[in-house]
C-alpha cells in the first residue's frame, strides 16, 4: 500500500495488527475488546505514539523499551515488559522495531525481536522508513537481517533512495488482510460487476479515497537507475558519513555522542568551542555546551552556507546530527562543513 508518508504507514501497521487479533473492532470499536499495548524502543519515531492516539489505543498504551548506548532496542527488556503487561491483564498486540532510528541511525536487532514476537504471538512491525533503503546495497543490507520475518514493514523510497516526495509504502505479509481491515464495499464506487479484473480495484484497501499514483515515481527511477544505481548512491552516502566520522573522531574540538562507526549516515557529535575545552565535565559545562549547537546552526542559516540539525536526546545536551542522503555531496563538502563549524563556533 502506498501511503502519505512513514507516519501513516506506521499507523496502518497498528490498524491492521489490531484487526488481525480482534476483527470485531472494525464494527464494534475499542469498547468491545481488551486493553491493548504496543511496544517500541525509546529511540523510535514519535509516529508510533501518534498512531496509537489517532486509533483510540492511547499513547499510554505504547510501552517504550530501553536502548543500548548505540540506540538499539534491548531484546531482554522487551521480553520483560511484555510479561509485565500480560501480568497486568493487558494484551500485547504489536512490536514496532526500527531499522534506522531518526537520531542515531540505529538498527534494532530484528532476529532477536522476531523470536520474541513469535514466542508471544505478537505482530512484528519494522519501521524501515529511514533504513529500509539499505536493502538495495549488498554491502550494507546485513543491518536489516531478520526483516524478512516481519508481518509488516514501513519503507520510504523518498528518504535514502532519493525518490521525490512523497513515496512511502507499507508492505504487509498476509495477502488480503489490509483489504478486509479497510474495505467498506461502497457499491457506488467499487462495483462488483465491472468488465475488468476486480483485483485491479485497490482503492478500498486504503483509508483515503482519492490518491496520487506514488509508485510511478519509484518505478520510473528504478527503470532509469536500476538496483545497481540505487546501490551505488546509497554506498556513496554511507562512505561520506564514514569519511566525516573518521575526520572528526580524534579531532580537537569534537566529541562523538556514541562510540564506534555509525551504522547509517547519521553522524552525531558535539563541537566543543575553545572556551570549554579545558573545563571539567560538570553542570556548568553541560549547560554551556547545550547553547553551542543552536548558535552555530543560526549562524549557518544566516550566512546561508550549510544547514545541519541538532537536538538533545535523553540526558545528552544539544548535539549536531549530520545526515547524508545526497550522493552528489563530495569529500570537499564534508571538509567545508568541518571548517565552517569551526569558523562559526571559535568565539563561543
Amino acid at each position: 500500500l502506498w501511503t502519505p508518508g512513514g507516519a501513516i504507514s506506521n499507523m496502518y501497521a497498528m490498524l491492521i495488527a489490531r484487526f488481525k487479533m480482534f476483527p470485531e473492532v472494525k464494527e464494534k470499536g475499542m469498547a468491545a475488546i481488551p486493553r491493548l499495548v504496543a511496544f517500541t524502543s525509546e529511540h523510535s519515531h514519535f509516529s508510533v505514539k501518534k498512531g496509537a492516539a489517532a486509533l483510540g489505543i492511547g499513547t499510554d498504551s505504547v510501552i517504550l523499551i530501553r536502548c543500548d548506548e548505540r540506540g538499539k532496542m534491548i531484546p531482554s527488556d522487551l521480553e520483560r515488559r511484555i510479561l509485565e503487561a500480560k501480568q497486568k491483564g493487558f494484551v500485547p498486540f504489536l512490536v514496532s522495531a526500527t531499522a534506522g532510528t531518526t537520531v542515531y541511525g540505529a538498527f534494532d536487532p530484528l532476529i532477536a525481536i522476531a523470536d520474541i514476537c513469535k514466542k508471544y504471538k505478537i505482530w512484528m512491525h519494522v519501521d524501515g522508513a529511514w533504513g529500509g533503503g539499505l536493502l538495495m546495497s549488498r554491502k550494507h543490507k546485513w543491518k536489516l537481517n531478520g526483516v524478512e520475518r516481519a508481518n509488516s514493514v514501513t519503507w520510504n523510497p523518498h528518504k535514502m533512495m532519493g525518490v521525490p516526495l512523497q513515496c512511502s509504502a507499507l508492505l504487509v505479509r498476509e495477502e488480503g488482510l489490509m483489504q478486509s481491515c479497510n474495505q467498506m464495499h461502497a457499491s457506488y464506487l467499487f462495483q462488483q460487476d465491472k468488465h475488468y479484473d476486480l483485483s485491479y480495484d485497490t482503492g478500498d484497501k486504503a483509508l483515503q479515497c482519492g490518491r496520487h499514483v506514488d509508485v510511478f515515481k519509484l518505478w520510473l527511477m528504478w527503470r532509469a537507475k536500476g538496483t545497481t544505481g540505487f546501490e551505488a548512491q546509497i554506498d556513496k552516502c554511507l562512505e561520506l558519513a564514514e569519511y566525516l566520522y573518521n575526520k572528526i573522531k580524534n579531532r580537537e574540538g569534537y566529541e562523538m555522542v556514541f562510540d564506534g562507526k555509525p551504522q547509517h549516515t547519521n553522524v552525531c557529535f558535539w563541537y566543543i568551542p575553545p572556551s570549554l575545552r579545558g573545563m571539567e565535565d560538570n553542570e556548568e559545562r553541560m549547560s554551556r555546551l547545550a547553547k553551542v549547537a543552536p548558535v552555530i546552526k543560526a549562524r549557518m542559516m544566516e550566512y546561508g552556507t550549510t544547514m545541519v540539525s541538532y537536538q538533545p536526546l535523553g540526558d545528552k545536551v544539544n548535539f549536531f546530527r549530520m545526515v547524508i542522503s545526497n550522493p552528489a555531496a563530495t569529500h570537499q563538502d564534508i571538509d567545508f562543513l568541518i571548517d565552517e563549524i569551526e569558523r562559526l563556533g571559535q568565539d563561543l
